[in-house]
């Protein structure tokens, strides 16, 4: 059934509509976009509360609560944008922010963790037709001489729903309670929804095939993926579980290639994939997510257990990150101008790999005036990282292709996100049961904090707070390397795809 039955259709708006009718809109569809991705950022607030819950969940089922909506979003969000197209905009985008709602809803209320995770797939199904239709619905609404400037307004909602998601996340879950962060999403997704439905221009629609085959597949070799990565330090790397994750994540990205280069609209063309600069790019955009969302996990845990900050302090906490993208990111494109772009990047991923190596060396007595300031430098890096390569991916690609390049980067934002939640974590919890003290490892094989702290004596709590922070710190540890090796890999590919393309020329 056409998405579209959901509302009556009225006359596309002209794209000469009043200029208040235009920022209303602009305002509405922000609001849509800093609800969905602020859900991936203050999710990682609940962590301490889910673990301790009466969920009892394990290490790797709290990744999984975290990075179910995440990889649903980040694999879906392009088939979101073509079933738009297909079926109109602004009845997808609707029915995305009532599928947000009842997953929503149904997360709040979950009995058991099985419910939780299945909702948390729904709300990122939601999230996923929600993203990509409101810079489509906002395109098609203004003038041609204001796109340019409404696309980077809706651009910085990602990073402001960031913000959102932490403090607004901190103050909600301030009621003692994870639910609560799922019940304030409902109403908020439900006023949208009616915003949406009132204000909202309905647009044409393009009669293009949606590759449901490329997106079952895509999302099952996700799954695979993470499911070896997350379940390593509780079911043993030689496990059957871990291996079979690996094996079938690799074959099912083979046949989705294969696949994908078959259909007659793909998902997404691999073939895109031979153009160096669009390549490096993207991998670009996935490392500086997976090194922002590795740090979102730890940050949430290390201040609540390691310097005993309250959840709203905690959400709080963050906000050093985003001082220098409110700030710097206006001037990004012309430093870039000034020493290259392939300089930019560099000393983007100097500055995200480096703030991150410093934040490693954090412990409980650490003065928080230090954590910042090293949070301000990792915020530096990233400052710098995202619109020099949102633009790159952006020039990599002909002009017809650019709703594809807005979905390569929605696309590898999420999951990098996702990737760099489900390595820290594991890492960290491989390390933390390690440092625990041997009576605790031995009497109940904790691996998770909460649990360690529900068996360990009164006197002995300092010793798992300390483990802890001894797993986070080399997890932080190994993220801001990898974001270092990453940074040299995307400017080698740089470099070289320049000096091809001067040769060819």
């Amino acid at each position: 059934m056409p998405f579209n039955v959901l509302i009556r259709d009225r006359p596309p708006a002209s794209p000469a509509s009043p200029p208040v009718a235009q920022r209303g809109l602009l305002a509405v569809m922000c609001a849509c976009v800093v609800l969905v991705v602020g859900m991936v950022a203050s999710i990682n607030l609940a962590v301490p509360m889910l673990a301790a819950s009466a969920l009892h969940p394990s290490a790797s089922t709290l990744v999984w609560i975290v990075d179910t909506y995440v990889i649903f979003f980040a694999c879906l969000v392009i088939p979101g944008g073509a079933a738009g197209d297909r079926f109109g905009r602004k009845g997808v985008l609707l029915t995305g922010l009532l599928l947000f709602a009842v997953g929503a809803l149904l997360s709040a209320i979950a009995p058991n963790v099985a419910v939780l995770l299945v909702s948390r797939a729904i709300t990122g199904v939601g999230a996923a037709a929600v993203l990509p239709n409101t810079l489509a619905i906002l395109l098609h609404a203004v003038p041609a001489e204001r796109k340019a400037a409404t696309i980077a307004v809706w651009a910085s909602m990602t990073g402001i729903g960031g913000v959102v998601g932490n403090v607004g996340g901190g103050a909600v879950l301030s009621g003692g309670s994870w639910r609560w962060l799922f019940v304030a999403a409902v109403p908020i997704s439900v006023v949208l929804a009616g915003l949406v439905g009132r204000i909202a221009p309905v647009s044409p629609r393009h009669d293009r095939r949606l590759d449901l085959p490329g997106a079952v597949l895509f999302v099952a070799a996700s799954v695979a993926l993470l499911l070896g990565i997350v379940q390593g330090p509780e079911s043993g790397w030689g496990s059957a579980l871990v291996v079979g994750g690996f094996a079938c994540a690799a074959v099912l990205f083979v046949v989705w290639t294969v696949v994908e280069l078959k259909v007659e609209h793909p998902l997404l063309d691999p073939r895109l994939f031979r153009v160096p600069a669009l390549r490096s790019a993207c991998l670009g955009m996935t490392a500086v997510f997976f090194g922002m969302f590795a740090l979102f996990y730890v940050n949430a845990s290390f201040l609540q257990y390691g310097k005993g900050f309250s959840v709203l302090r905690t959400g709080l906490g963050i906000i050093p990150l985003t001082i220098p993208v409110m700030l710097g990111a206006r001037h990004v494109g012309r430093f870039a101008q000034r020493i290259g772009l392939d300089a930019t990047i560099a000393l983007a991923f100097v500055f995200v790999g480096g703030g991150l190596l410093g934040l490693s060396t954090s412990d409980a007595q650490t003065p928080y005036v230090e954590y910042a300031a090293w949070l301000v430098t990792t915020g530096i890096g990233v400052t710098l990282a995202l619109p020099t390569l949102s633009g790159a991916i952006a020039g990599s690609l002909p002009h017809a292709q650019a709703g594809v390049g807005a979905g390569l980067q929605a696309t590898t934002r999420e999951f990098g996100s996702a990737l760099g939640v489900a390595v820290i974590s594991t890492v960290l919890t491989a390390r933390f049961v390690d440092a625990l003290p041997a009576d605790i490892r031995a009497g109940h094989d904790p691996h998770t904090v909460a649990q360690a702290l529900a068996t360990a004596s009164a006197e002995r709590a300092n010793d798992v707070v300390t483990a802890f922070i001894s797993g986070a710190d080399l997890g932080l540890r190994m993220v801001g390397v990898t974001e270092l090796i990453l940074g040299g890999l995307v400017v080698l590919q740089s470099l070289l795809s320049r000096r091809g393309h001067a040769r060819r020329q």
